[in-house]
């Protein structure tokens, strides 16, 4: 059977190891697509169907081709099988056309996962994910552009399979950002907590989803997520892609929250801040945060050499 997009046959059956168990798909029971896709084929970023429509034994073959969309599976039977095949935003003048030498991907369950569990399949061998949980957690995980991986969302056994609804939320990034703090649960947060570099901090304030001056109001922490929260009063809004700080209590003032792993072990403390990261799933999560009279020296010397890699107000 020739798998959708991939221009190749595949073997007649694939035998996928899980822990100790295996899983055996019958190419003969394979089907090619899923009932809807909110995109155009060449562009799909989410799917929804039922398991209702789908053989038991069999495998789903689908491709989700955006940086981030979403999948809800109904009533879940049989198995499931995602190729991830990004077409990631092309390299900005800030990276200088270089390529990125990985791919980070990010998957959220909803509240209610349930009926299927969902594995990172890579070089024939599946790794667990998303078990079926009362509340599993963000799941993130890193390839190599040429390595090819797939995501394995299979059903678990149930006498009554109504009210079973296997959905998630996905995203995927570049490396040419500077290093996201992802959640604790999180395959790939080494270095989270690593402050920034001269050179991350000058790549930050030119790509991150939002560059915030101001400082620390609170912090609080949920041991069960493992993350902390930190609040923030602005001062200024140097940018924002979507309204995450937004005026609330005296007058004038701008708040907002930022998220960052437990481990990081942030603390209260006075001063001037210049807070930059990314919208992870609707929420900010910070990537560097160096005080501002720091980030000033920093970006001062960068622009008397001409090293500085975008224009940035500095008063």
């Amino acid at each position: 059977m020739e798998l959708p997009g991939s221009g190749r046959l595949a073997p007649a059956s694939i035998i996928y190891k899980a822990g100790h168990r295996q899983v055996k798909v019958d190419e003969g029971k394979a089907k090619p697509w899923g009932p809807s896709c909110f995109c155009g084929d060449s562009h799909v970023c989410s799917w929804r169907g039922s398991g209702l429509s789908q053989e038991a034994g069999s495998v789903e073959q689908l491709s989700l081709h955006c940086a981030e969309g979403s999948l809800e599976w109904l009533y879940p039977t049989g198995a499931l099988r995602l190729r991830l095949a990004p077409r990631l935003p092309p390299a900005t003048a800030t990276t200088k056309g270089r390529s990125p030498q990985h791919v980070t991907a990010c998957v959220k369950p909803s509240g209610t996962f349930r009926g299927a569990q969902l594995y990172l399949e890579r070089e024939g061998v599946l790794e667990l994910l998303l078990p079926e949980a009362p509340r599993p957690r963000v799941r993130c995980f890193s390839w190599l552009p040429w390595e090819k991986v797939a995501l394995f969302l299979q059903a678990t056994p149930h006498r009554d399979i109504s009210r079973r609804i296997a959905a998630f939320r996905y995203e995927l990034r570049g490396d040419w950002l500077a290093h996201p703090a992802l959640p604790a649960a999180s395959l790939t947060g080494e270095g989270a907590c690593r402050p920034c570099n001269d050179t991350e901090i000058l790549m930050a304030i030119c790509t991150s989803d939002f560059v915030i001056r101001g400082s620390i109001r609170s912090v609080s922490n949920d041991v069960e997520l493992q993350e902390s929260i930190i609040g923030v009063s602005a001062t200024r809004i140097h940018r924002q892609k979507f309204p995450l700080f937004q005026a609330g209590g005296r007058p004038g003032r701008v708040v907002g929250s930022i998220r960052t792993p437990l481990r990081c072990g942030v603390k209260p403390g006075p001063g001037t801040f210049l807070f930059t990261g990314w919208l992870h799933f609707g929420e900010a999560w910070l990537s560097c945060a160096p005080r501002y009279r720091d980030f000033q020296h920093i970006y001062e010397g960068a622009r008397r050499t001409r090293q500085n890699p975008c224009e940035f107000p500095v008063d």
